[in-house]
């Protein structure tokens, strides 16, 4: 797990004296990323310079530092991210007459590239962005796993074409123009982060899932997948076994390090699950981590303990207090290099924190819930559609329309009309898509969803995770993201997921090998669940009141000028926590970072 930065001349002024420093700048910026080591790469011509921070995980030694060189010279990868099958894949290649000179999954991934091309993408379980650059034919490419566990921004400003694990690196560059409009606000505030491949900044872009992009001496090309998750359900396949089988293999491989390795339990399905099997894979007590919330008999703490008592492992929590999620919004808005509204990034902070004290590794249960039919939103939905041909037919009730309201969709569009005075431009499109393509597929209801969620939440979630996780130089790995595992998923048929009333039916078969009936049948919890963000209303409300009637808000700049003033009497308290924390997080994020609004606005709410 690292953090990676690089620069491309494509017809810039810049020496390559001054692209190095430049990429020192980036690379200083992300040394929380990677804290054991760094380091600088130019090419022979001065047209590319990689940059690298290092959190040694596998192979500690100097043999795994990069950015790092094929034995010929030719090739240079600056890689983010673990290979988890690497051990198979170096197998091959040593079969086949090929030597490594160290122990490192980098040295692995760089071999494959340069003797597969990009076609050794297919052949990878692991979470990676990466830029490997051939130097016989300049290309620069960039490349970013299925799920998007690891992230990857580019932009190219006045002839510079430079890429990073985080966008507040690329804010360095010379002439960096930090345009955001109204349409990215509206996107991120309603999609929780604005979906790839546009960021917060008009000029700047993330590689989207299954990705790849190509920059050569003529420019940058267009990104095309290599590779996607779609749900292919197939008539009678896949049981208890296999899936515990694929699960069992899945964990093993993430349990690979040369540092200590433990777990996030919140004593749910998913993370339950992982522990069981890291229990089962290593003979031995493990360490796990949970956060509880103080004062709050719903607080999942004394699950977890219950649960970790259960697996017998070596477990630590920490409890925080839902009242000071006001005084947390500094400290997200200064973490977060893109806003994030999932108000969860506050205990994944802090169980972040807490875990590195004791190991350098975390596994989570990230995946399971859009993998596995697990959102209680999916029954939902399923019972809605039911019986509704002839309302569908004659476009009297919509799947697109009823998902992407108050369920796929933070901030519905008479909220946004309510600050915007419109939904803009952005956002619309967006949500038109999102809404058209869960219309006009044929799939089963959940089948759609899910696919929905692949593509537009769970990248929120594991954007919290690498933030959170990451300001602690804490590797998070999740058993339920392996491709294997994702394919299994994709061919499961609607009665595999939802079953009894309750979702993720085949991974309950296999838990419940390990976890008592009784405890699988609770209901689903969650680190954002309503009762703890309630005890934060309060508190968030009256810190973003205080600041409105202060005026001279940031967002002023793109909602107008007394608008949330207008709003603040009636509509906004009205509003839920979430949407008051959003808000306010946002606000906080445009006064850290550097942003700059069009000359001509939205006109302001009359």
């Amino acid at each position: 797990m690292c953090g990676i930065a690089g620069l491309y001349n494509l017809n810039s002024t810049l020496t390559s004296l001054e692209m190095q420093h430049l990429a020192q700048r980036m690379s200083d910026s992300l040394q929380h990323r990677g804290p054991d080591d760094a380091g600088l790469w130019l090419s022979e011509d001065g047209r590319c310079v990689l940059a690298h921070r290092r959190l040694s995980v596998v192979d500690t030694s100097q043999a795994g530092h990069q950015p790092m060189q094929s034995a010929d010279g030719a090739d240079v990868l600056c890689f983010n991210g673990e290979i988890y099958n690497f051990v198979e894949l170096k197998q091959r290649a040593i079969n086949k007459g090929r030597h490594f000179h160290s122990s490192s999954d980098t040295e692995v991934l760089l071999d494959a590239l340069q003797y597969q091309g990009t076609e050794a993408l297919t052949y990878l379980d692991g979470m990676f962005a990466f830029g490997w650059y051939q130097s016989k034919n300049r290309h620069l490419v960039l490349a970013r796993d299925l799920f998007g566990e690891k992230p990857l921004y580019f932009t190219c400003q006045h002839g510079l074409f430079a890429f990073a694990s985080e966008l507040q690196a690329l804010t360095v560059l010379p002439g960096f123009d930090p345009l955001i409009t109204a349409g990215h606000i509206a996107s991120l505030l309603a999609f929780q982060q604005i979906p790839a491949p546009d960021t917060i900044y008009a000029h700047c872009f993330k590689l989207e899932p299954g990705h790849l992009l190509r920059i050569t001496p003529e420019g940058v090309g267009h990104s095309h997948a290599f590779t996607q998750w779609q749900p292919a359900p197939q008539e009678g396949h896949g049981n208890a076994e296999q899936l515990e089988d694929i699960l069992l293999r899945s964990t093993q491989r993430r349990l690979i390090a040369d540092v200590p390795v433990g777990a996030f339990l919140s004593g749910g399905v998913d993370s339950s699950t992982v522990v069981a099997l890291m229990r089962k894979v290593l003979q031995r007590p493990v360490q796990t981590f949970s956060i509880g919330f103080t004062d709050m008999p719903e607080s999942e703490h004394l699950e977890a303990r219950a649960m970790a008592q259960h697996l017998d492992t070596e477990h630590q929590d920490l409890m925080i207090d839902p009242a000071d999620y006001a005084g947390y919004a500094n400290l997200m808005a200064a973490c977060l290099d893109e806003p994030n509204c999932d108000s969860s990034c506050v205990p994944t902070y802090f169980i972040s924190q807490l875990a590195r004290q004791k190991v350098t590794v975390a596994l989570t249960g990230d995946g399971g819930d859009e993998l596995f039919g697990g959102y209680s939103r999916y029954l939902e939905l399923k019972q809605k559609a039911a019986g509704r041909e002839a309302d569908i037919t004659a476009r009297r009730w919509h799947l697109g329309r009823e998902y992407y309201s108050f369920m796929g969709q933070l901030f519905p569009d008479h909220y946004l009309r309510d600050l915007f005075g419109c939904v803009p431009a952005l956002a619309s499109d967006q949500l038109l898509a999102c809404r058209r393509a869960l219309d006009l597929d044929q799939r089963a209801v959940i089948h759609r969803v899910r696919a929905a969620d692949v593509r537009y939440y769970l990248p929120v979630v594991l954007a919290k995770v690498d933030r959170m996780s990451m300001q602690h130089a804490l590797e998070c790995r999740s058993p339920y993201l392996c491709p294997e595992l994702a394919e299994f998923a994709a061919s499961l048929e609607e009665q595999a997921l939802l079953a009894d009333g309750r979702g993720k039916y085949l991974l309950r078969q296999v838990a419940q090998q390990y976890i008592p009936q009784a405890w699988l049948n609770r209901p689903k919890k969650g680190f954002g669940i309503d009762p703890f963000m309630q005890k934060a209303k309060v508190p968030i409300w009256h810190e973003l009141k205080r600041r409105i009637d202060l005026g001279g808000m940031a967002l002023d700049g793109v909602l107008g000028i007394g608008t949330l003033k207008l709003l603040s009497d009636k509509i906004l308290p009205a509003w839920s926590v979430y949407h008051l924390w959003s808000l306010l997080l946002l606000e906080l994020w445009l006064e850290s970072h550097p942003h700059r609004w069009p000359l001509v606005q939205h006109p302001a709410m009359p």
